[in-house]
């Protein structure tokens, strides 16, 4: 399975194309626009998510509510697109028009942006044409790719949750959420304010992004992806390429203004003896083998253990302040304060939403490699002889 996206951020509207997906995997758009107004969500967001209302148009590959197997389409227009045409427009500038003549040209870089290197690699003196595309606006493809991902991983009794873990140094409490099922924290995580299934320490991380707002500064934090429902054995050990945990941690880190990845204690484990870190095996005839503790997050030796897969990453503050950081005009080479965009004072809920679905992308991708995958019922088959198999091994 292949995915790819295309547009910009104030361009007229986004696109995914999703390519080797089976046939018969049930879908409609709906599905995927709830989980866009999720991305949306979560207390931090700035007017950005006021202006656009994301809903999915899906324009091949679905017939009648079910894949074909040929490429699925996915494309979602920005409605801020009717204020930035003469900005952001496609066809060439006409002869009475000099290019320096176009509002809202960028020449001083943000600090922690992909502004200036971006300009010196492409060439571009207005660094419009780079921000446009690293903006997080992006992400909305990514949510839309990862929903039909995530329906296809529920159609196999794989299911996904994500919930945010820390906010500006405010951190949940693991054991307020140790015992919950799948269902329960999902059910905590999407009724809350930021995502987090601790709400003992929500509002505190509701103040933390007020305050931060207020000083015209942001925040990042750490969110944490669930998946149950793996079946042992996904990726390899055989080739480095082939690891899961290693195709996992490179999906988090795509994510814009992720810097840091870990499975289940992950960092903790540099403090701890061996014999506090791995996980004991044992098997039942209800179960098979299982992990006595899951430590290691569901992986072992690059590949899953059919225990739940943990995977956390860490979100820098987002570095379009209202209180710029210094910077240098690429024109004059003088010093200037960075340029200020439309921004979020704190984007980790939304990102554990993107978090979940880049990840569901992956694991969808393994999968359909790792099985016959024409078609879902063909699929759905192949994978319960290989639970199976892997039970009574």
């Amino acid at each position: 399975m292949r995915v790819l996206t295309a547009g910009e951020s104030h361009g007229p509207e986004l696109t995914a194309i999703i390519e080797g997906l089976p046939a018969q995997l049930p879908l409609t758009a709906e599905m995927i626009t709830r989980e866009l107004s999720r991305r949306q969500g979560g207390h931090g967001r700035g007017r950005r998510m006021q202006i656009e209302k994301d809903r999915v148009v899906i324009s091949s590959g679905v017939r009648h509510g079910k894949t074909l197997g040929s490429p699925v389409t996915l494309t979602v227009v920005n409605d801020d697109w009717k204020h930035w045409t003469s900005i952001m427009g496609i066809e060439p500038l006409s002869e009475d028009v000099r290019p320096e003549d176009i509002k809202r040209q960028i020449t001083r870089p943000r600090p922690g942006h992909a502004d200036l290197v971006g300009g010196i690699k492409y060439g571009h003196r207005d660094l419009r044409n780079v921000l446009e595309r690293s903006s997080a606006r992006e992400t909305t493809m990514r949510v839309a790719a990862g929903a039909v991902a995530k329906q296809f991983l529920r159609e196999l009794g794989i299911h996904t949750v994500a919930h945010v873990v820390e906010i500006g140094g405010i951190c949940a409490d693991s054991a307020s959420t140790a015992d919950l099922s799948m269902e329960e924290l999902r059910t905590r995580v999407e009724a809350d304010a930021v995502y987090c299934a601790d709400p003992k320490v929500s509002q505190a991380m509701v103040e933390a992004i007020d305050d931060a707002k207020g000083r015209g500064d942001t925040l990042g934090g750490v969110v944490e992806v669930v998946i149950e429902g793996c079946p042992p054995g996904m990726g390899s050990y055989a080739q480095f390429d082939r690891k899961l945990d290693g195709r996992l941690a490179a999906a988090m880190m795509s994510i814009n203004a992720f810097k840091g990845v870990e499975f289940g204690i992950g960092f903790e484990m540099a403090k701890l003896f061996g014999s506090e870190v791995h996980d004991e095996i044992a098997w039942s005839e209800e179960k098979g083998y299982y992990r006595k503790s899951n430590r290691l997050g569901g992986l072992e030796g690059g590949m899953s253990t059919g225990m739940p897969i943990v995977v956390r990453g860490v979100m820098k503050p987002i570095p379009t302040l209202y209180k710029p950081l210094e910077s240098v005009d690429i024109d004059t080479k003088e010093p200037f304060t960075a340029t200020i965009e439309r921004s979020d004072p704190c984007a980790v809920p939304a990102a554990s939403v993107v978090a979940e679905h880049v990840i569901a992308t992956e694991l969808a991708k393994v999968i359909i490699e790792e099985f016959r995958s024409f078609e879902m019922d063909g699929l759905k088959q192949d994978l319960e002889q290989y639970r199976l198999y892997a039970k009574e091994f």
